[in-house]
């Protein structure tokens, strides 16, 4: 597990280097705060690296928030990690401003040659377009505006990259229904279109998808996702079910999302969990999220998985 004594430690994402070692990226705050829920605002992004996903060794933060004026000069909140044809490795992430209270969440990047080292660059490349998109007003129904969480992936059909992350929209449903996976496309991960979401409002629905995936279990394409009880639609939740992490079955090139089909992968306390394959085994990692009434903040071993036809269960 990744444990560390003087920070908490949440969201997470992984890539694999050369060398055939796992990085991984997340969220962190120090322990210092006392009050958990303060961490949001005060969000950097460390790295560590292993050979095994469970034993960790800690290197120097990937990205603190910027200088400000600027659009991520609050705190910088989770992302993900690709490699461009070059070689060079790119990171989305997710930035809040002071300007803004923390309320507007934007979506830019960083580039790296060696996963260590990381230059942002300028943005924001990704925010949330009035069009299809519900924007932060008072009153809305919601406490912030969601762009976050970026996912970036490669077109299976083609030369361009696709990129999924969290939204939601605007309408006359209750707003814990109105979480929709965003959408964005780009021929040179550069310059983003965004484009009308991949799911819509469900009565079986999410106030917010979070930290989406997506990842090929046993032959099947899944989008993993998370949202916490809270925050789910009033039909969700009677349902009973156990987990706040949730599994949709896909086709690619992903064209759409029914999200009321989301089922979740049973865990006591895991959230934001996230797919990876090691030594030819899919896993899931996750933060342990509250526990006896308590906030965890450390990172699980990994999980070994598997795709029974119908739900993600432990293997």
């Amino acid at each position: 597990m990744l444990k560390l004594a003087d920070h908490w430690v949440w969201d997470s994402w992984y890539a694999i280097d050369d060398d055939g070692r796992h990085h991984v990226f997340f969220l962190r705050a120090s322990r210092a705060l006392q009050e958990e829920g303060r961490r949001h605002l005060r969000a950097s992004i460390g790295h560590a690296v292993s050979d095994d996903l469970a034993k960790w060794t800690l290197l120097p933060d990937a990205l603190v928030f910027d200088d400000a004026p600027a659009w991520d000069d609050q705190a910088t909140w989770t992302g993900s990690v690709v490699r461009e044809d070059s070689g060079r490795w790119r990171m989305f992430y997710t930035g809040v401003s002071r300007g803004d209270d923390g309320r507007v969440q934007r979506i830019g990047s960083a580039v790296s040659d060696d996963l260590t080292v990381w230059h942002r660059l300028p943005g924001p490349q990704v925010e949330a377009d009035p069009r299809w998109y519900e924007q932060f007003t008072e009153g809305s129904g919601w406490h912030d505006e969601s762009c976050r969480d970026p996912w970036v992936y490669r077109d299976p059909g083609g030369d361009g990259w696709h990129m999924t992350y969290t939204a939601r929209v605007d309408g006359p449903e209750p707003a814990r229904e109105r979480g929709v996976v965003g959408h964005a496309v780009s021929a040179d991960l550069e310059t983003w279109e965004v484009r009308p979401p991949l799911s819509r409002p469900d009565a079986l629905g999410f106030g917010q998808v979070e930290v989406t995936q997506l990842h090929q279990v046993d032959g099947q394409w899944l989008m993993l996702f998370c949202c916490g009880q809270r925050e789910a639609a009033d039909a969700r939740r009677a349902l009973g079910e156990s987990g706040d992490n949730y599994v949709v079955p896909v086709e690619l090139p992903l064209t759409g999302i029914d999200i009321a089909k989301a089922r979740p992968f049973e865990h006591e306390s895991l959230y934001a969990a996230r797919l990876h394959d090691v030594d030819g085994q899919t896993v899931i990692i996750g933060f342990r999220n509250i526990e006896d009434g308590e906030f965890v903040g450390e990172l699980t071993d990994p999980i070994p998985v598997h795709w029974d036809g119908e739900r993600l269960v432990r293997k």
